[in-house]
């Protein structure tokens, strides 16, 4: 099934998150990521969601959405003309200087960039498409992923 990306503004308050999120999961919807903000408007969030799901499938979801009372605006985003980032922390085993010296390389590599690093770990940030980031987490699984 496709990826569909929707863009759904919403009053900020609390529980829209719940009822929205509630949605997908009393649908069967499974929710590939999900990202909430503010808007230039203090009142107004957004939520931007992630899909896997056909057309007919994805148009009986917004339609329930637009009918929930606190959503004001549901769109599908063109994936062509999307920029889509996704953000991961990568807690990685480095416990001796080779292995942090390599990790490091490969930071440098993928424009990761490392916040910390302890006597048997290191904490990289990277951001990028989920290929990317896939690529990285494979790259580095070598050396034990403590958390991602």
């Amino acid at each position: 099934m496709p990826l569909n990306i929707l863009s759904v503004l919403v009053e900020n308050k609390p529980g829209v998150l719940f009822r929205v999120t509630n949605l997908f999961r009393s649908r069967n919807f499974n929710i590939e990521s999900i990202t909430v903000g503010l808007t230039e408007q203090q009142d107004i969030s957004r939520m931007t969601i992630a899909t896997k799901t056909d057309y007919r499938t994805l148009d009986q979801l917004i339609k329930q959405l637009r009918k929930l009372i606190d959503v004001i605006e549901v769109n599908i985003l063109d994936l062509s003309k999307t920029v889509f980032r996704e953000i991961a922390l990568v807690k990685i085993k480095a416990d001796n200087p080779t292995s942090r010296m390599e990790i490091s390389h490969f930071s440098s590599i993928f424009r990761a960039n490392i916040l910390d690093i302890s006597k048997d770990s290191m904490t990289v940030e990277i951001t990028g498409t989920p290929d990317k980031i896939n690529a990285f987490g494979n790259l580095v699984s070598n050396y034990g992923i403590i958390q991602m």
